[in-house]
This record gives C-alpha cells, sequence and structure tokens, in this order.
C-alpha cells in the first residue's frame, strides 16, 4: 500500500500548472475565489491540513497555531518574506516553515530599476498628462525631472535583490553605496564599485536615491523612521519594493507633501491593502500594487519551489528552503 499523500491547503489561487502538479502528488484544498482567507477560515485549514501553503496576505500568529491539529508539521510559504508567520511559535510546536528564496530577485530588481528611473524623471506624472488631454506639446521647461547617471544609490540591504538591483544601477551610471549589517565579501563589493556604509545615518545624509532591499523583521520596522527621513537630502528619493512597514509611511508622506522629499517610488505599504488617503493625492510618488515580483516566470518558479519543500518534507528529509528564525 502506498504512503498516504499529505493533506495541503492553500490559502490563495496560484498558476494553473501549479495548481495541477499538487493535485497530481497531494490531497489538495484550493482557494478557487483567490479571495484571503479570514481568520476563521485560517483557523479551520490549520486543524485539519498536514501541509498549510499561505502566502503575504495571510497572519500566521501564535493565536492562530495554537489552534493547529497535531498534524500539521510544515508551513510552506509561497513567497520569500515570512514576517507574517510567527517563526518562534512554529519552532515551539514543532511546524517547520519553509520559504521560495532565490526565484524573486531579478524580477524585483527590475521593478526596483524601474521606479529608480521612473521617479526622477516623472514619467508617471507625464502619462497622466498625456491621458488628461491638456497636454500641449513640447516646452523647453515642461515636464523637467532629474538626471541618474552620476547620481549616488544608497541600497539598504545588499542581499540577493540589493545587489542585483546594484549590478542594473551601475549601468545606468548610478554610483553605489549600501548599509548592511555587514559588508558583503570583497569580490563582491569590487565587482559592484560599491561602498560600504556602517553608520545607516550617515548615508542618508549623502545620498540621491535610497532604495529599501531590506526584509521586515523586528529589527528593521520602521528602519527609516521620521527621524531618519529627516536626515535625507531634499532633492532624495526613496524606493521602496520590500516592505511596507520598514518605512514610516505617515512621515514620509507629510515630508513628500511638504518637499522635505523630492519624491518616492513604492511598491509595498505599510498597511496593505490600505494606503495612507494623502499618500494617494501626490504628484511626487508612483504608486504600485505590490506587483515586483509579478511575473508569470517568478510566480511558477515560487510554486515550483513550494513543491520541491513539501515533497522533501513528506519523504522524510529535511527540506531545501527550510526558515531558521535566527537566520532573520
Amino acid at each position: 500500500m502506498g504512503r498516504k499523500k499529505p493533506l495541503v491547503v492553500v490559502t490563495r489561487k496560484l498558476p494553473d500548472t501549479i495548481e495541477t502538479r499538487m493535485m497530481e502528488l497531494f490531497d489538495v484544498t484550493l482557494n478557487r475565489d483567490d479571495k484571503p482567507m479570514t481568520q476563521t477560515q485560517l483557523a479551520n485549514a490549520v486543524k485539519k491540513a498536514d501541509v498549510l501553503v499561505p502566502t503575504v496576505t495571510d497572519r500566521i500568529d501564535a493565536r492562530l497555531l495554537s489552534q493547529a491539529g497535531p498534524q500539521l508539521k510544515l508551513i510552506a510559504n509561497f513567497g520569500t518574506g515570512v514576517d507574517s508567520i510567527d517563526l518562534g511559535t512554529a519552532r515551539t510546536r514543532g511546524i517547520t516553515v519553509t520559504n521560495t528564496p532565490g526565484v524573486l530577485t531579478e524580477d524585483t530588481a527590475d521593478m526596483t530599476m524601474a521606479l529608480i528611473l521612473s521617479v526622477p524623471r516623472r514619467l508617471a506624472e507625464g502619462e497622466r498628462l498625456m491621458r488628461s488631454g491638456e497636454w500641449q506639446g513640447w516646452s523647453p521647461t515642461s515636464m523637467l525631472g532629474h538626471r541618474i547617471w552620476g547620481k549616488r544609490l544608497g541600497i539598504i540591504g545588499m542581499g540577493r535583490i540589493g545587489a542585483a538591483v546594484a549590478q542594473r544601477a551601475r549601468g545606468f551610471g548610478l554610483a553605489i553605496h549600501y548599509h548592511n549589517r555587514r559588508p558583503v565579501e570583497k569580490s563582491l563589493e569590487e565587482k559592484l564599485e560599491a561602498t560600504y556604509w556602517e553608520s545607516l545615518d550617515q548615508m542618508l545624509a549623502q545620498m540621491d536615491i535610497i532604495s529599501v532591499n531590506c526584509p521586515h523583521t523586528p529589527g528593521t520596522f520602521h528602519l527609516l523612521s521620521a527621524r531618519r527621513l529627516k536626515l535625507l537630502p531634499a532633492h532624495c528619493f526613496v524606493i521602496n519594493t520590500s516592505r511596507g512597514e520598514v518605512v514610516d509611511e505617515n512621515a514620509l508622506t507629510r515630508m513628500l507633501r511638504d518637499g522635505k522629499i523630492a519624491g518616492a517610488g513604492l511598491d509595498v505599504f505599510e498597511h496593505e491593502p490600505a494606503v495612507n488617503p494623502k499618500l494617494l493625492e501626490l504628484d511626487n510618488v508612483v504608486l504600485l500594487p505590490h506587483m515586483g515580483s509579478a511575473t508569470i516566470e517568478g510566480r511558477i518558479a515560487m510554486g515550483e519551489k513550494v513543491i520541491i519543500n513539501i515533497k522533501t518534507f513528506s519523504d522524510g528529509h529535511p527540506p531545501p528552503d527550510r526558515v531558521i528564525e535566527t537566520m532573520l
């Protein structure tokens, strides 16, 4: 008699090819409507599932995990960030957590670079002007933005994505600066011609563009606080494709409105899907609906990693993408 297939509960709609493969391998409960599960629905899921496949929209906290049945042994996150999962409680309850690292690096770096180009050059403003029907033709002083060639880019978090952003930015003539808990390997630093800043405060005060590429952890919540945002030069642009919680959104909005920061490109927000309504009123921002990793190729690669993690775990082996709490 063959081994019983694990019961896998998937909280959101995934690409068809991934769902088909999951149905071949596992006993799967899918979310056909693609609406975020309520906490009650999530509670029902963890009571019966052997494996839970959540996404960034799901809050897997201590209260939810306390309702999990003893059979729940794996949370195979569809995504890299695990800030919505209480890793400590999962570990205490003997639940392994995996994620999908690496597969979204290039997609997120592409989107970051797109925002680095879009905000200083006022591309969204120009597009809105064209659609409004109010464009009166070319003028020497119309829609003037800022050149990015020769500017200083400060990257907060020189991990996989930060390094990929730096590689792209060098091709556009930007000088690369970065802040990490520790410097990257010397070979990478030399390849990127990057300057390491041990002090985030000192780096912020000297940059023309800031790109947030660090994960959201308790230690990075409001890393760009109101105090730190005030260190930025008035001509600086802020780009965030990481997590909204890393930036004090209210403080950023006030400074953008008051002209104390030149502009911002935001793909993530502190209270998603809610966005500060005052932020929506500003012209000097480009706002995107958390689509930095939204490519067909990326989503399929994420799903394939989830499947490998589940299959490896159900076969009795350590999954390749196990999240270790102390590593964050």
